[in-house]
């Protein structure tokens, strides 16, 4: 999707990826098959680039700094990208910044988390600190028995954890911050976003919050950003408490999920603010285009080739917006696709976005 915008915007792509069956390579100018931690393909890709970008946060933050001190403009940096990629580390910068989280610890041990179980009582969370995405990095402890259940669940005697105390939430909400490398900040309309099997199933935007809920939000996502020193767009996620508080609960260095209803939603789309940003151009409007918009994640419900069912029978409906992101492969839970709808109503908005979700399947040629 960052392709797509860039070549509506005339600017040339390649990509690197650890196979050439990747959903970039089909919409890239050029594409390149190697390990992106791999700095010699990292320097390939330099090569033909005038700036290097990210999609994930799993490029070892040290490959990135390589190319940086051979004057590589990446953005956003390694240090950026080494303060999230360690979600301990993180949350300690977010702290620092004063910002507010979960209360959180280190855990290098079972008996540590006995300790942490002690201070903050029952359920509590148990994270690994690094590669952990769409809930595969978490898990919920309940009760003692569950100490080791967790610990071995994410094989903490080889993965670095931490413990965090569990959030009573109200809402999860989440807000996309563009910030260029000129300095400017735009922020995109705080969203809701409704989980299923901890992976992002829904988003509303806008999110049915007070005003000035809304506004204590944003303050406090611009404020995370520029935090960890953030360049382009990433998301922030965050709970909304039952005592209508906000506490982060994490930030992604790059576009993402959250914000894929801005492609048909808003007027600049995160994908091509975040292209603005790092080459230093104006960023446009985040406004809605509508009074509201929901997207829908198209999962896979089956492990085997992606062939999509129920296109024409989605595209029927008025109004849906239909990404298909050709993975070579459909899993149970992976993001296969999304669907955007965008109307006066969030209800009806959320029905259409419903129906046409429910009609595409996979692997069921």
């Amino acid at each position: 999707m960052l392709c797509q915008s860039a070549a509506q915007l005339g600017i040339r792509t390649t990509t690197v990826e650890r196979s050439s069956e990747c959903p970039a390579a089909t919409v890239s100018h050029t594409h390149q098959e190697g390990d992106w931690n791999d700095p010699a393909v990292l320097r390939r890709l330099a090569a033909e680039s005038d700036v290097v970008t990210l999609e994930n946060e799993f490029v070892h933050a040290d490959a990135l700094a390589t190319l940086e001190s051979e004057g590589v403009p990446v953005y956003p940096s390694s240090e950026c990208l080494r303060t999230i990629q360690d979600k301990l580390v993180q949350k300690r910068s977010l702290k620092t910044a004063g910002l507010p989280t979960p209360q959180f610890r280190d855990a290098s041990s079972q008996q540590e988390l006995e300790a942490a179980a002690k201070e903050y009582g029952y359920p509590f969370l148990l994270k690994r600190r690094r590669n952990g995405y769409d809930g595969k990095g978490n898990f919920t402890v309940n009760s003692p028995a569950e100490i080791e259940v967790g610990w071995n669940h994410l094989d903490g005697d080889n993965n670095p954890l931490f413990a965090e105390k569990f959030c009573d939430f109200q809402a999860e909400i989440a807000i996309m911050v563009c910030r260029s490398i000129t300095g400017e900040t735009v922020v995109y309309p705080v969203v809701e976003t409704i989980q299923r099997d901890h992976i992002c199933h829904i988003v509303k935007a806008p999110a049915r919050i007070s005003a000035a809920i809304a506004e204590s939000a944003i303050e406090i996502a611009e404020a995370a950003v520029s935090a960890v020193k953030g360049t382009g767009s990433l998301g922030v996620e965050l709970f909304l408490t039952k005592d209508d508080s906000i506490v982060v609960n994490e930030l992604a260095p790059r576009v993402h999920n959250s914000g894929h209803y801005t492609i048909e939603g808003c007027h600049t789309s995160q994908f091509e603010n975040h292209l603005r940003a790092i080459l230093g151009l104006p960023l446009g409007a985040t406004s809605l285009v509508k009074q509201s918009a929901v997207m829908i994640n198209i999962l896979g419900d089956s492990e085997g080739p992606s062939y999509p069912a129920g296109i024409p029978e989605a595209l029927a409906i008025e109004g849906i917006h239909l990404h298909l992101y050709g993975k070579d492969k459909s899993q149970s839970g992976r993001k296969m696709g999304h669907i955007t709808t965008i109307s006066d109503s969030i209800d009806e908005a959320l029905e259409n976005a419903q129906k046409a979700a429910k009609l595409i399947t996979f692997n069921r040629r």
